[in-house]
């Protein structure tokens, strides 16, 4: 275990595993390793530094970063690796100290995707602080739990104004023809969805980003999900409104994932 788990490239202390267990406070992000590197992989650091600064009030540093992820991946060629930034000396009592934090790396088996095709269930819920990755996934767990306990697959997340954002842990596309509309309002750039958007004139696809709300639900003619774990995915309801699954454009969006090369560690 000890060597699955790792805080700053050594064995994990009891402190810092009971400061994590007690205070909901950090970031991190997740991604796996394919031949040894990682699609997207300065996307995931850059969010990650950049989370270290708005939460900590430092950097954690890309060097540091890269460093710590050799050590956790070793001589692995495939697996999944999440990487976490905490800082013990940020209490709920006392919470405005400012440090570099602490980086945890957890590495396991490449999980299988999410699902092969999804039912969500629409909520009305936004993220606190959206657009960072961050632990605190209470209502992103018991969200997708009630909506399972509906009878759904996952849940999708919209504002009181019918706003549409993200999923629990993914984000959503919406297709028209040859375009993938990406919703525009408070949510998780995911690096996902950034390598798609990336690949997608490689694979004779378009996108743009706009508002959409469930009332436009009809006008589009297929929807899917993506994450690091799951490139694309395609969603045949939302609620109670039905999308037909086009194999050939989920191929594609996964087709413009994979077109983005692997990077070295």
């Amino acid at each position: 275990m000890a060597e699955n788990l790792l805080i700053d490239g050594l064995p994990p202390t009891e402190a810092d595993l009971r400061y994590q267990a007690l205070v909901n406070y950090g970031a991190y992000t997740s991604f796996r390793i394919e031949d040894g590197g990682v699609r997207g992989l300065d996307l995931h650091l850059a969010r990650l530094d950049a989370s270290a600064t708005e939460l900590f009030g430092a950097p954690v540093g890309e060097d540091r970063l890269r460093d710590l992820i050799r050590t956790a991946v070793a001589d692995r060629r495939h697996a999944w690796l999440r990487v976490s930034l905490f800082a013990p000396d940020i209490l709920p009592r006392s919470p405005s100290a400012e440090a570099a934090p602490k980086v945890q790396t957890s590495i396991s088996p490449p999980p299988p995707p999410l699902a092969s095709s999804v039912r969500a269930q629409v909520r009305t819920y936004v993220r606190t602080d959206a657009h960072i990755k961050h632990t605190a996934i209470f209502p992103l767990i018991r969200a997708r739990r009630l909506a399972r306990q509906a009878g759904f697959d996952d849940v999708l997340f919209a504002d009181a104004d019918g706003l549409i954002s993200e999923g629990a842990t993914w984000n959503v596309g919406f297709l028209t023809g040859d375009t993938v509309v990406w919703p525009e309002a408070p949510m998780l750039d995911g690096v996902a969805q950034t390598l798609i958007r990336a690949g997608l004139p490689a694979v004779g696809l378009r996108s743009v980003i706009r508002p959409v709300r469930l009332t436009d639900l009809a006008t589009f003619d297929g929807a899917f999900l993506c994450n690091s774990a799951t490139p694309a995915c395609p969603i045949t309801a939302v609620g109670d409104h039905v999308f037909a699954a086009n194999r050939d454009r989920i191929d594609r969006l996964q087709a413009a994932w994979t077109s983005n090369p692997v990077q070295d560690i």
